[in-house]
């Protein structure tokens, strides 16, 4: 029987996981709309904002190895947008389809409650990834909006899917 998964804070020692794992979605998805794949130097800059700043940054690790992550930042930098931010959950391709993506949403957003947010946004291409808007559904995200052709990748163009949860 294979180990229990668990979701816990990330520390600096999960980035070269974490850089492995979104690299799969920067090269082969639409995902995201990065072209090139951030090494681990640029996710321990990264890291060292969102934690900074208190915001929740999230793994789930099984068997001792990091199998996703999850975290939240700034939804827009100006000062009255504070309570509210994005989140962005990537699963190792061999760890879909087994409930992780649920279970880190859910620690991003008990911890985002705890820390007084009020709103947490969710970005997704919408030809790119429907079982993360599916995801976000079943969480209590309803569509916000629509923002058609905003991103070109891979030879296409591609709009995004706004949800929104009010904590």
């Amino acid at each position: 029987m294979a180990e229990p998964v668990v979701v816990r804070e990330a520390v600096v020692a999960d980035l070269s996981a974490i850089t492995g794992i979104y690299a799969h979605y920067v090269t082969a998805s639409v995902a995201t709309f990065e072209l090139e794949p951030p090494d681990e130097a640029e996710w321990r800059r990264r890291f060292a904002g969102i934690t900074g700043a208190g915001l929740p940054f999230l793994v789930s690790e099984q068997e001792g190895r990091v199998a996703g992550y999850a975290y939240c930042s700034p939804w827009k930098p100006r000062p009255a947008y504070r309570q509210t931010v994005e989140d962005s959950i990537y699963l190792a391709p061999s760890a879909l389809g087994r409930g992780l993506g649920g279970r880190l949403l859910d620690g991003l957003l008990g911890r985002c409650s705890a820390l007084g947010i009020r709103e947490v946004i969710a970005v997704v291409a919408d030809s790119g990834d429907p079982a993360s808007a599916a995801l976000h559904r079943r969480r209590g995200f309803t569509d916000a909006g629509r923002l058609r052709r905003v991103g070109f990748k891979h030879g296409r163009w591609l709009d995004t899917v706004l949800l929104q949860r009010s904590l």
